[in-house]
């Protein structure tokens, strides 16, 4: 799908509030209600992602971070362009500034939150990286109501962490930081390759963009081990669950969901990591951690809510 005003605009142009509007999307069911059907794929798309995360986790001892990066980038790359199969004419160079962009934010998010898991743990670094997605938000709504929900939401993933930021090493939680911002970026690159691509071409060429970043660091820390038969498998699963299927799915949603709505849809995603790591590393969830949960979900409700009430007024 390619929105023609979407074609003249400059790559360099990353106006928050102009990538919500390109998203108020006329083809909605209900009458300007939010559909269930984006919102389920956000949703499994925090699913996948997270479990995957569960298997990064212990394919990291054997490749490092950077060369869990590299495996799953390229792996992904590889598997999009085998069944994107995207073509390369017909582009302006606006479009393929937009797509370089869609990569580098790509890249850099993953390599910055796998190197922030070598400091500090999973739970914290999800709950610093969520940031990005809360902010943004903040910015694009311009609605006092989101202010609220983004502080519940943020209240939510600060109780996650259990209090201990303070605790955490500085250059860690500056990594997931950082991971954060490349998230807030994914997400509005991502809005836009969607609209200059038709399917998922514009984000097969952004994994590949993203894998040849990454590929020389890969290959500085692990070496030979990329090539390990069981490493290189492990690394091929965490590609199809990190990358491969949640980054469709969120192209997907992105086509019809309102970007303040998905961003705080993301706020979701330390609750799925604690799930997760109930399920697949045997990580007992707590009273407060449940609590967070909640308030998390509380507050992604109330977005998704006062959303489809403003489209309604409109």
């Amino acid at each position: 799908m390619k929105d023609s005003r979407a074609a003249v605009e400059p790559a360099a142009a990353v106006a928050v509030p102009e990538a919500v509007a390109a998203f108020d999307a006329p083809d909605r069911p209900g009458g300007g209600r939010p559909a269930l059907g984006p919102i389920a794929l956000v949703v499994a798309s925090g699913l996948s992602v997270q479990f995957g995360a569960a298997v990064a986790v212990l394919l990291m001892p054997k490749a490092g971070a950077l060369g869990v990066v590299t495996l799953r980038l390229a792996a992904a790359a590889v598997v999009l362009l085998v069944v994107c199969r995207p073509k390369l004419r017909g582009h302006s160079r606006s479009d393929w500034g937009t797509v370089v962009a869609f990569g580098v934010a790509m890249g850099a998010m993953n390599t910055l939150f796998y190197l922030s898991l070598e400091r500090i743990p999973l739970g914290a670094a999800v709950t610093l990286e969520v940031l990005g997605p809360l902010v943004l938000s903040v910015v694009a709504s311009r609605r006092l109501v989101n202010l609220v929900w983004a502080a519940l939401a943020l209240g939510g993933v600060a109780l996650l962490s259990g209090g201990g930021f303070d605790r955490l090493d500085p250059v860690g939680a500056a990594y997931a930081l950082a991971a954060g911002a490349m998230w807030a970026a994914y997400i509005v690159f991502s809005a836009r390759t969607g609209r200059r691509f038709p399917q998922a071409d514009g984000l097969a060429l952004a994994m590949v963009v993203a894998a040849v970043l990454s590929l020389p660091l890969g290959i500085m820390e692990a070496g030979s081990k990329l090539v390990v038969p069981t490493t290189l498998g492990l690394g091929i699963a965490v590609a199809l669950l990190s990358s491969v299927l949640p980054y469709t799915l969120e192209l997907m949603a992105l086509r019809r969901l309102p970007a303040p709505t998905f961003a705080i849809l993301m706020s979701l995603e330390p609750a799925i990591a604690a799930t997760a790591g109930f399920l697949i590393l045997d990580q007992a969830l707590s009273s407060t951690d449940a609590v967070a949960i909640a308030l998390v979900i509380g507050a992604s409700m109330g977005a998704v809510r006062s959303q489809g009430r403003r489209s309604r007024k409109r």
